[in-house]
């Protein structure tokens, strides 16, 4: 990240407060604002932390490749004139495990982890992980299980200014559960994105109009164009789901796609479904349905103001629902279709995040996990975050009901329904 572009750090606590990043998804880009570190490769003390394993049925294999859109200009740096991504797909595997020739893929990419690493990400210390060396439970490259036939795509999206992999312990519990799923890095917004030709992208750009919109005022308008960024990338990933690497277009089941994501991520889920009768259900963790930098009602979405006709989950962190969340009410009165507001007790808006399972990896005190997750036992959140998730989906994309959903578990008392 280039250190020039963003505003000093006291420049930018006068205009973002912690309410803003945690209250408004995309004001998640406002925490980057606060400092604006250099890129760093991990240093020798930072360990390799392990995510918790997924508990479905099936072995899981991941493939990553770059999409290019030539339909458009890269909207955040316009010399550029077409729109690429990089994407990862999860997906159920066939073979063994320990299948030879198919190592378990990283966590990260070198250049993506670097940059993650450098921004000490929400309580994270400084070379505490090795983004780079971490593995996930996915084997890179493995042939996908075409034995279940075809099979639900989901679309997953993080958080503003967060990586696409920042969701991984949910993702592959859905893998590992049957589905496809499909993560977007959206490219120039994220903090570092590496291609197959080794070039990295970072989000100079982008810091350098949010601190030009905070000097102008114009911060709603910015936020707007995030959103739309993102609603236009998950679009086209959608006119590419039949065309997948590693014989993948073979196993997707282009009827039955939903979306879900954290954040900034969760919105983007929402305005997607909105706009596109192709996602047929949705769940937002945590992200504020208005384009503000601190929630207030007013800059609603459009999924905000109008609805949704198709069934939906929002999952929000403690004392966030549907009675105290302006946006989230609006939704909830304009939405027709099946819906759901839980909370989960303890949390924070970044508990629906990897956060949970590696924070209590990094060496931090109990003060730095209760400030970035809460109180909740960050095992339980990640579980609690995995089950509802995989309930929902299966309801509405396989017929297949836990009746999870119903109303209040023994099995996750820390989950509160609020609707």
């Amino acid at each position: 990240m280039n250190s020039s572009s963003a505003v000093t750090g006291s420049a930018a606590r006068a205009v973002v407060t912690r309410r803003s990043v945690l209250g408004l998804g995309a004001a998640g880009l406002a925490a980057t604002l606060l400092a604006a570190p250099t890129p760093a490769h991990a240093g020798p003390t930072a360990i390799e932390a392990k995510l918790p394993a997924p508990t479905g049925p099936h072995r899981i294999g991941t493939v990553s490749t770059r999409l290019v859109d030539t339909s458009r200009h890269d909207p955040w740096v316009k010399s550029v004139p077409y729109r690429e991504l990089m994407i990862s797909v999860w997906y159920p595997a066939a073979g063994r495990p320990g299948d030879a020739g198919h190592r378990l893929a990283p966590y990260m990419s070198p250049g993506a982890a670097e940059r993650w690493n450098a921004k000490a990400p929400h309580g994270i210390p400084r070379d505490a992980i090795d983004f780079a060396r971490m593995r996930t439970h996915a084997r890179a490259g493995a042939p996908a299980d075409t034995s279940g036939g075809r099979r639900p795509v989901l679309l997953y999206a993080a958080g503003a200014n967060d990586p696409r992999t920042w969701g991984t312990s949910v993702v592959e519990e859905l893998a590992s559960h049957g589905y496809v799923v499909v993560t977007v890095d959206h490219t120039y917004e994220a903090p570092g994105v590496q291609f197959p030709d080794g070039s990295v992208k970072d989000d100079a750009s982008l810091l350098k109009a949010f601190a030009e919109a905070q000097r102008s005022g114009s911060v709603p308008a910015l936020l707007k164009k995030v959103l739309d960024v993102r609603v236009a990338d998950s679009k086209f990933v959608l006119d590419r789901i039949g065309l997948l690497p590693n014989g993948l277009s073979r196993v997707v089941d282009q009827k039955r796609v939903g979306m879900l994501g954290q954040s900034a991520g969760g919105i983007a889920a929402a305005e997607t479904m909105y706009e596109d009768d192709r996602v047929k259900a949705g769940m937002n963790m945590d992200g504020t349905l208005e384009n503000n930098p601190e929630p207030n009602g007013t800059n609603l979405t459009p999924v905000a103001r109008h609805g949704l006709t198709g069934p939906f989950l929002l999952m929000g962190r403690q004392g966030s629902d549907r009675t105290t969340e302006p946006s989230w009410r609006a939704f909830w009165s304009h939405t027709t279709g099946w819906k759901r507001n839980l909370t989960l007790r303890g949390s924070t808006h970044q508990t629906y995040t990897d956060l949970s399972a590696l924070l209590p990896q990094a060496g931090v005190d109990r003060e730095v996990i209760e400030k970035n997750m809460g109180t909740v036992d960050p095992s339980r959140a990640v579980a609690a975050e995995r089950a509802y998730a995989t309930s929902f989906f299966d309801r509405w994309l396989r017929g297949q009901d836990d009746h999870l959903l119903d109303g209040p578990s023994g099995k996750f008392p820390e989950v509160e329904f609020a609707g």
